[in-house]
């Protein structure tokens, strides 16, 4: 029955608290406001603190064997963070480098001149964004956790604005994934250049470059190359069918960025313990 009052409201929402805390993530003004009992309670900072700790130990190992400018080259085998080799100094190329256009100038560690494009992929790779947001800027932490941070830009800034060169580092990771496979080719040698031989190192080289190809295929930028603006896909069945191998790939494109993660270091730490004489390269062939 009406009775000209104003029809009752609904009840005003519980008040963000006060202090510098209520500025913060969920309740800051502007963000989402997130109930408490839809926030999880379990243990899921398990996931992106392992996930920087991963990242941690494969940078702090990276950093080390970068800068340590030695024992990156047992015949036949080059480390994959050397390779090419384009310094003066590279062992493979002393007396009479083709490739001698940086070392001479600047001096660098070599894998400091080839590894900043690879690097350059997966920096901006759309899986390793998602991990190093959350496991070291917790941006977003988790799914269903409160936002620590109070305001959200995306990547419509610097220096995030630059993750959308990731599709020009693909063409990079295209040539360099053909550089390692040469080296992988080149591996199947004896010390002195004669073919037909294989090694525990061979081995080691075609998993590796294996998994770098399936980790480089099926990035997204590789997907949308081979079937992106394509409005029928009936009148281009090839491309739809390589669309679809490289679909399948992308489902499992966090996993071969692991993979391929484990397998590059695991390669260049072979190739340094042959090189300082840990322990010679056993050969099968």
């Amino acid at each position: 029955m009406a009775t000209g009052t104003e029809p009752p409201r609904a009840p005003s929402p519980p008040a963000r608290g006060t202090g510098a805390s209520a500025l913060t993530g969920v309740r800051s003004p502007g963000r989402a406001a997130v109930a408490a009992r839809h926030l999880r309670t379990d243990r899921w900072w398990l996931q992106p603190a392992g996930t920087a700790a991963g990242l941690l130990a494969f940078v702090a190992y990276s950093v080390w064997r970068a800068f340590a400018n030695a024992d990156y080259y047992a015949a036949p085998y080059v480390s994959p963070f050397y390779s090419p080799c384009v310094a003066h100094d590279c062992v493979p190329m002393k007396g009479g480098a083709d490739w001698d256009v940086f070392g001479g100038w600047w001096g660098l560690s070599p894998a400091l001149l080839v590894l900043i494009f690879p690097l350059g992929f997966r920096l901006t790779c759309y899986y390793y964004r998602k991990a190093y947001y959350r496991g070291f800027w917790a941006s977003p932490p988790a799914c269903a956790v409160a936002e620590p941070h109070a305001k959200y830009t995306g990547e419509t800034r610097l220096p995030l604005i630059l993750q959308n060169v990731h599709r020009y580092f693909f063409y990079f990771a295209l040539l360099v994934a053909g550089v390692l496979t040469y080296d992988t080719v080149l591996s199947f040698r004896d010390a002195d250049g004669a073919w037909g031989h294989m090694g525990l190192g061979s081995l080691v080289f075609v998993v590796n470059i294996a998994l770098i190809w399936a980790y480089t295929l099926s990035c997204h930028s590789c997907r949308h190359l081979i079937g992106g603006r394509l409005r029928h896909f009936s009148k281009h069945p090839v491309r739809y069918r390589l669309w679809g191998w490289v679909g399948k790939l992308n489902a499992r494109h966090a996993q071969l960025a692991w993979a391929s993660l484990v397998s590059v270091a695991v390669a260049d730490f072979y190739v340094y313990l042959v090189a300082s004489g840990v322990f010679g390269d056993p050969r099968f062939l």
